[in-house]
């Protein structure tokens, strides 16, 4: 394997941009009118502050551990010192599993957001799968897009987070003007009834939130690649979770001030139907928020690409995995076979119509909340097992937080499970989890016994000294 590294060039915009725009996606555009129906609009907006700051409790581990320990990979390294090598390869492919599964999904959502922007552009019937019509433009369209975020990620970090950012940028102006003609063409009547539901309403919004942050978790995968303080990197990791809190109030304070009640509940796409509304039914206003959608998905589909890659490398130069996928690009710096093996994955997902991408996604989520969980245990066991290591970014309480974040990725992982409100669906969503533990035990096993135990613990061992 050779000896380059990954550019360390990534500066404050990048790395805002890169988490920020990872986690705000498309979710803003089309759930936002669910939120207010099952909590009211107030309901949802409580909802949303509070699941944001359970997610910041979460992100204050992420920010110690990436500080101290800035390294491609993340969760791979934090998990390794804490509790050893098969611990940190769990971890880290439950979280691959988790980015591959958004990367995948998005193929599916920009060919579904252009039927907004282009009605009945779907032509060409393929096959049907689980009740969903295939067709030849739909699927082309989530091909060719995602050939082009393969490309854009293989040519390099650096132009990966400039496109980020101006893409970032064309969603901050679709929102700021949902906000601005929202508050000037809405009312607040619309709004109410302010609570919808009760408590049941609050907490079935409160369950939602989590999955609308992920995303955060990109830039301790990026670590590496990040030229500022590494006390920095926590600061930027905490700022943009707030960030990305503001962003859906915002949202969902903009979309209840214009929309009653009854037109959210007529409306396919709240969001973009709201800005038309608040300029007076312009539909070029509400292509135009549509457009910072798709914004939304690209940025979205960037950063994942970006976490799933540096993981894959990650395991595969500590040789958990096959160590060719731990190369970078001679020219580009890239860990480019991982970024071509998660594009097999997204260039086939369109083909696979999108009622099968949602089983992938939910079973995706179960590997997030599980990769959050070990960091939680990670943080707490480090505090103890390694009281005097570098911590730039130290947290205030002791391990208080880490047992607060314990718990909250505990009960998130424990709603997965049968009989809870978001149980994996049987059999298709547990038959993906269990082929991707299968798929994990066969390339672990086999990479151990080709590079040897001694080879990987000795790889962590020398990555960890060099910024201990």
């Amino acid at each position: 394997m050779n000896e380059r590294k990954l550019l360390r060039i990534l500066g404050n915009k990048d790395v805002i941009a890169l988490a920020f725009g990872a986690m705000i996606g498309w979710g803003w555009v089309v759930t936002t009118g669910l939120w207010i129906t099952e909590a009211g609009s107030l309901g949802a907006i409580l909802a949303f502050t509070i699941g944001g700051l359970l997610v910041v409790v979460v992100g204050l581990t992420y920010a110690e551990l990436s500080s101290a320990l800035p390294l491609a990979g993340g969760e791979h390294v934090y998990t390794y010192k804490a509790m050893g090598r098969r611990a940190s390869f769990i971890a880290t492919w439950a979280i691959i599993l988790g980015y591959v599964s958004v990367v995948a999904f998005e193929a599916v959502a920009l060919p579904t957001v252009f039927e907004y922007l282009i009605p009945e552009y779907s032509q060409g019937y393929l096959y049907t799968i689980a009740g969903w019509d295939v067709t030849a433009t739909w699927a082309g369209v989530g091909i060719l897009g995602s050939v082009l975020v393969a490309w854009i990620n293989y040519r390099g970090i650096k132009l990966t987070t400039a496109i980020t950012f101006i893409l970032t940028l064309l969603i901050l102006i679709a929102g700021l003007m949902l906000i601005t003609g929202s508050t000037a063409g809405g009312n607040a009547q619309n709004m109410q009834p302010f609570f919808e539901k009760g408590i049941a309403g609050l907490l079935t919004v409160i369950i939602m939130t989590p999955f609308m942050f992920v995303g955060f978790d990109v830039i301790p995968q990026a670590a590496e690649e990040i030229n500022l303080p590494q006390k920095k990197i926590g600061q930027l990791l905490i700022g943009s979770v707030i960030l990305a809190v503001v962003w859906y109030v915002a949202v969902i304070f903009g979309v209840s001030r214009v929309l009653s009640p009854t037109e959210i509940g007529e409306s396919n796409l709240v969001t973009a139907d709201a800005m038309a509304k608040a300029f007076g039914d312009s539909q070029m206003m509400g292509n135009l928020l549509v457009l910072g959608g798709i914004g939304g998905i690209l940025t979205s589909w960037i950063g994942f690409y970006v976490g799933g890659s540096r993981a894959i490398y990650a395991l595969a130069r500590a040789g958990m995995l096959p160590k060719s996928l731990g190369e970078l690009h001679p020219k580009y710096n890239t860990p480019h076979r991982a970024i071509l093996l998660i594009g097999v994955f997204s260039t086939i997902a369109p083909l696979l119509g999108r009622p099968a991408l949602v089983w992938l996604v939910d079973a995706g989520g179960l590997g997030l909340v599980v990769a959050w969980l070990m960091v939680a245990i990670s943080f707490i066991i480090l505090r103890k097992k390694a009281p005097g290591m570098k911590r730039p970014f130290r947290l205030r309480g002791g391990t208080t937080i880490g047992w607060i974040a314990v718990f909250m990725s505990g009960g998130i992982t424990i709603l997965y499970m049968p009989g809870m409100p978001s149980a994996l669906i049987w059999p298709y969503e547990w038959v993906i989890v269990g082929a991707w533990v299968i798929l994990g035990i066969i390339l672990y096993k086999f990479s151990i016994v080709k590079y040897g135990k001694a080879y990987s613990d000795e790889h962590m061992k020398k990555e960890i000294d060099r910024v201990a």
